[in-house]
């Protein structure tokens, strides 16, 4: 009779678990892939494959904290390339990718939550380097290393550049260095600390070209109800100086 009961109130539990979630409109937990990009996603032990409480990273450190805060189940995984795990939240439901720039022609694909922080794109040379360029068409002259599939590198083709592009953008670190490439077209802060890694520094800052803003990407199937409660978390989040203070910690 015991046992009975016990498995009564288990399957109770389940069904009002169920029931919870259902009201938010997210029968099963969302399944948030990211890519190592640092400073604002990594993996702990630096490999191009990684698991919840492996990765880090000031986007990933936001997300935990929203969802937590939203009551929202969720699995996190870490893989490579980026084109592949972009195409899963592109096309499977419950699936979501960070982070990513949010441009006019990404916007229809997905549905957002953010922005989560800030990425610049810049022009980086070596410090002892004579370049000067004023605007991107000054730039075609030049070689230019850009990360593979990154909305950068998509942009700067679309301006009719052609990008030598890599399948990690810190290998654009040793390139520049090397004499490999002449500019590398990156992000600020992540290109400073990605050269950091690599025991490069002293680059500077030749062009700022575009500000933009790093969001969360849900596949569109995603409920709205679902994502409102993100949103919302994440705006009180900010309201309240977490997220400042979640950027500064790695800054």
């Amino acid at each position: 009779m015991l046992n009975r009961l016990l498995m009564l109130l288990g399957g109770t539990l389940l069904v009002l678990a169920g029931a919870a979630r259902a009201e938010m409109g997210q029968s099963e937990p969302l399944v948030l892939l990211t890519e190592n990009f640092p400073p604002y996603n990594m993996a702990i032990n630096g490999k191009n494959f990684a698991q919840e409480d492996n990765i880090d990273g000031i986007a990933v450190d936001v997300v935990r904290e929203m969802f937590k805060r939203a009551g929202i189940p969720y699995s996190l995984t870490l893989r490579f390339p980026w084109d592949r795990i972009y195409k899963l939240a592109l096309e499977k439901p419950s699936y979501g990718v960070f982070v990513t720039a949010r441009l006019p022609e990404r916007e229809a694909l997905f549905k957002w939550v953010g922005p989560i922080g800030p990425d610049d794109w810049v022009m980086l040379a070596r410090g002892d380097s004579k370049l000067v360029v004023n605007n991107l068409q000054q730039a075609k002259q030049y070689r230019i290393g850009a990360y593979k599939g990154d909305a950068i590198a998509e942009h700067l083709e679309k301006e009719g550049l052609q990008p030598v592009t890599s399948l990690r953008d810190q290998e654009n670190a040793k390139k520049l260095m090397a004499g490999q490439i002449d500019l590398w077209a990156t992000g600020d802060p992540a290109g400073r600390y990605l050269a950091r890694q690599e025991g490069v520094s002293g680059l500077k800052t030749v062009l700022r070209f575009n500000s933009a803003q790093l969001y969360l990407a849900l596949n569109k199937e995603v409920p709205d109800e679902v994502v409102q409660k993100l949103q919302s978390e994440l705006d009180k989040m900010r309201a309240e100086g977490i997220v400042d203070s979640i950027l500064n910690s790695y800054l």
